[in-house]
């Protein structure tokens, strides 16, 4: 009996010391998880670097004292860059415009060329990351917001990748996201050089017309332009090349140019974009018409200066040249 209660004790002691162990152990996970925690946010807050002095691209020096806890954009492809760094909870406010990523859709809508000044006061947000617009032409709104403690940081117009590179560090940095911008901008690179490998593959360019607005005034993108560098980059020919930036051309000019592939870029405010072409008075003769080589591409995709433009290119080159771009 005795050793029985002996074997019992010892038993229980095993027992209690186990639990003791798993205890432990658990308390040593949650620990660990608070110490990863504690460390990534240490982490941030050093990659962070407040407070910060950035150039905005009117080249204004704003001295951004603490990481913004609360944003606005007005322009759609701040916005994109905006939630493309993770900041879906700092975004208090967009543009009327805005409508990427779907988020987006669910924000405070703060005016676009006209600010809706009383609700972006009443959001109070850290920073707001305005138009070049803006810059000329709402000066004493800018002043109102700076007043009031608002840091405003201006957002030109960009005609290349690179361009867009740095707007998407200048936005990083200005929301403390150096980190994800880099990884961003890394991802881009990557994808541009894997479509320029592909584009190796070309052998005879085809000549593309672009069209970014349809009859009667008919618009397309000339040198200057990202829809120029995209070209450039799978391997095809802007039969507009000769142009400068945004131009609108003659029609009886274009078909003299005979593109084998034409690219539109307003089928989301026009229906039946490639239907409309086809039909066109006095394009039968066009090789793209010939050939049904017609399509249209989204817009924001390929216009918009944010981290979908190199997907833009890779669905250029899924139209233009189906074969190397599988």
């Amino acid at each position: 009996m005795k050793g029985f209660r002996k074997y019992v004790n010892i038993a229980s002691i095993i027992f209690l010391f186990m639990l003791g162990v798993l205890t432990g152990c658990g308390q040593t996970n949650q620990e660990v998880k608070e110490e990863k925690k504690e460390t990534q946010q240490a982490a941030e807050e050093k990659t962070s670097s407040f407070p910060i002095t950035i150039k905005d691209d009117t080249g204004k020096e704003i001295t951004i004292e603490k990481k913004p806890e609360k944003v606005v954009s007005l322009l759609p492809s701040s916005t994109e860059i905006l939630f493309a760094l993770g900041l879906d909870k700092e975004i208090v406010g967009v543009s009327d415009y805005d409508n990427y990523p779907k988020q987006a859709l669910q924000k405070e809508k703060v005016g676009a060329q006209d600010l809706n000044v009383e609700k972006i006061l009443a959001l109070k947000p850290d920073v707001a990351f305005l138009d070049e617009y803006h810059s000329t032409n709402a000066s004493d709104t800018i002043k109102q917001f700076e007043s009031a403690g608002i840091k405003v940081v201006i957002v030109g117009s960009k005609s290349s990748f690179d361009q867009v590179y740095e707007t998407i560090d200048m936005l990083a940095k200005a929301t403390g996201t150096t980190e994800k911008a880099e990884e961003i901008i890394a991802g881009m690179k990557t994808k541009v050089e894997d479509i320029k490998k592909k584009a190796q593959n070309v052998t005879e360019k085809k000549r593309v017309w672009v069209e970014v607005s349809p009859q009667p005034d008919i618009f397309t993108t000339g040198k200057g332009t990202f829809m120029q560098e995209m070209l450039d980059m799978i391997g095809a020919e802007n039969v507009a090349a000769d142009q400068q930036g945004w131009v609108k051309m003659d029609e009886e000019e274009i078909v003299k140019r005979n593109p084998e592939v034409i690219i539109t870029t307003y089928g989301y405010y026009v229906d039946h974009p490639k239907e409309q072409v086809l039909n066109r008075a006095g394009w039968k003769e066009v090789e793209a018409v010939k050939n049904g080589q017609v399509f249209d591409v989204d817009s924001d995709m390929v216009t918009r200066p944010g981290p979908r433009l190199a997907d833009g290119v890779e669905e250029l080159g899924k139209f233009i040249y189906p074969d190397i771009f599988k």
